[in-house]
């Protein structure tokens, strides 16, 4: 496998610069990078060092800086180098300042900001998690989404990745033998979404989960035919209340996310 080094600079969390990276070094299976990342660089004297380090270990330099100074800085010393270096915003802000006839604002991690967005997030998020796995369901009606599947099927996961986007989600576990609350069934405003998963797929998931607690593998919890059963019932509660349902079984986390994102645009279009 081949490999090189990769320099991730930013002003910021580096969250940008990063997702970048990896979204485009998954393109290529067989080279593995070695990462670089510079954070919170905001100073001429950080830049400098940064260049420093890219001379001791030479490598692809991706940048999100918005300090002209300190783009020029980075850029003169990886062309005495000769190393690539590209900055990951400045097309797209480029585009976007061209087709709005707008000017930019120059300002470090802008996208952090504490606004209204930003406190809507983090309510959102805090009633992800007073709402995990079936708790305080007296208030679901308060919900954006509802999230409800077997055990194993990403439900909380998903629920905080949502929340992160600002949407407030609930997820509901469908236990055999436990009732599912009744607040659920009289839910006005949120999207009730229904996840399912592969039976075989789930129990080669719950089986790891066991062996990861150290408990009895001699379970119906890990039966291929009971869990099985358990889908089953569970796709027969979704068909009748007309829920939308997802199959998360060769999903990651995000893409399924992406299409709840989808259905609640959708539902709320139709709401409204």
């Amino acid at each position: 496998m081949k490999t090189f080094d990769i320099h991730l600079v930013s002003d910021s969390t580096g969250e940008t610069v990063d997702h970048v990276s990896r979204a485009s070094l998954v393109q290529f299976p067989d080279i593995e990078p070695t990462e670089h990342v510079w954070t919170l660089v905001r100073s001429t004297g950080q830049v400098e060092k940064v260049i420093k380090s890219i001379e001791k270990n030479p490598g692809f330099v991706l940048y999100t800086l918005v300090n002209q100074e300190h783009c020029e800085l980075l850029e003169e010393g990886c062309r005495r180098l000769q190393v690539p270096c590209v900055s990951v915003l400045d097309p797209i802000t480029a585009a976007l300042g061209t087709y709005l006839n707008a000017t930019t604002l120059a300002r470090p991690g802008g996208q952090h900001v504490m606004d209204a967005e930003y406190f809507s997030r983090i309510e959102a998020m805090q009633f992800a998690l007073a709402h995990d796995d079936g708790q305080s369901t007296w208030d679901l009606d308060d919900a954006d989404v509802v999230l409800l599947g077997v055990s194993r099927t990403s439900k909380t996961p998903t629920s905080i990745y949502l929340a992160n986007r600002g949407i407030k989600t609930a997820n509901v576990p469908i236990v055999p033998g436990c009732p599912i609350p009744k607040e659920l069934f009289d839910v006005t405003s949120p999207l009730v979404v229904g996840l399912t998963k592969d039976a075989k797929r789930l129990v080669e998931i719950r089986r790891q989960r066991l062996k990861l607690l150290d408990q009895d593998e001699n379970t119906d919890y890990v039966d291929l035919e009971m869990v099985s059963q358990e889908i089953s019932n569970a796709r027969r509660l979704y068909a009748k209340h007309d829920w939308p349902v997802i199959n998360v079984s060769r999903k990651s986390i995000e893409e399924t996310a992406a299409t709840v994102i989808q259905l609640y645009q959708e539902h709320r279009d139709i709401s409204s």
